[in-house]
C-alpha cells in the first residue's frame, strides 16, 4: 500500500490492536448452558442485545441481566462477566511501539465497536503493556457505547471524518472485519483489510 499521501490512521481495536479469541466466549458461555450462543453472537453478527449494549442503549446491569435469563439458576453476574471478557487477550508490546512510531508522522485514532465491560478489560490489559492510557496515544478515541452508533454503519465514519476534519481521500482505516472494511470504502476513506494482528508492523515498514 502507497502510504505518501496518508495524513491520518484510523484503528480498529479488537483484532488490530489487541488479541482476540472469539471462540473463547462462545465456549465459557456454552458451558454455563447457553447452547446457542454463537447463533446469538459472532465476529461476524450479532443479535439485538449486543448491538444495543455496544450503541449504549442498555446499561451493563441491564445486559448482564437478560443473559442471565437465558442462563441456569444460580450462575452469577461474576460469571456473566468472565467469560463476556474471555475474548479479550493481550496487547502485543509491537502495538504500542508502532503507535509510538506513527505518532510523530500521523494523525491518530481509535474507531471501536464496544462496550463498558469490555472496555474496562482492554484498559486494564493495556496497562499491562505500557504505563501510558490507551487516550494518550490517539487524538481522540471513538467508541460505539459513546457515540450511539457502529461500524460498518457509513454514518460512524462520516462522524468522526467531519468531527475531525478529516479529508477521506488521505485518511486509512484499518480493520480486521471485512464488513466495517467495506463501511469505510462507502465514504472514500482508504482501507487495510487486517487478516493478522501479526501483520500490522509490516504495513508500514
Amino acid at each position: 500500500m502507497n502510504l505518501d499521501n496518508i495524513e491520518a490512521i484510523i484503528f480498529d481495536l479488537g483484532g488490530v490492536l489487541i488479541n482476540l479469541n472469539y471462540q473463547t466466549t462462545i465456549d465459557q458461555f456454552t458451558e454455563l448452558g447457553i447452547n446457542n450462543f454463537e447463533s446469538l453472537y459472532s465476529k461476524k453478527q450479532q443479535s439485538n442485545l449486543f448491538d444495543d449494549y455496544e450503541t449504549g442503549q442498555i446499561s451493563s446491569q441491564g445486559f448482564i441481566n437478560t443473559l442471565l435469563k437465558h442462563l441456569p439458576q444460580g450462575t452469577s453476574p461474576n460469571q456473566v462477566v468472565s467469560a463476556w471478557n474471555s475474548m479479550i487477550l493481550n496487547i502485543p508490546n509491537s502495538s504500542i511501539k508502532l503507535l509510538d512510531k506513527l505518532s510523530s508522522k500521523y494523525r491518530l485514532f481509535m474507531l471501536s465497536n464496544t462496550n463498558d465491560i469490555h472496555f474496562q478489560k482492554v484498559y486494564n490489559e493495556w496497562m499491562k503493556t505500557t504505563d501510558r492510557e490507551p487516550k494518550s496515544y490517539f487524538e481522540k478515541i471513538y467508541l460505539s457505547q459513546e457515540i450511539g452508533m457502529r461500524k460498518p454503519n457509513p454514518e460512524i465514519f462520516k462522524h468522526v471524518c467531519e468531527e475531525q476534519n478529516l479529508n477521506a481521500s488521505t485518511t486509512l482505516f484499518i480493520d480486521d472485519s471485512i464488513q466495517h472494511i467495506e463501511g469505510a470504502k462507502s465514504i472514500g476513506l482508504n482501507v487495510h483489510h487486517l487478516s493478522n494482528i501479526t501483520s500490522l508492523d509490516s504495513l508500514f515498514s
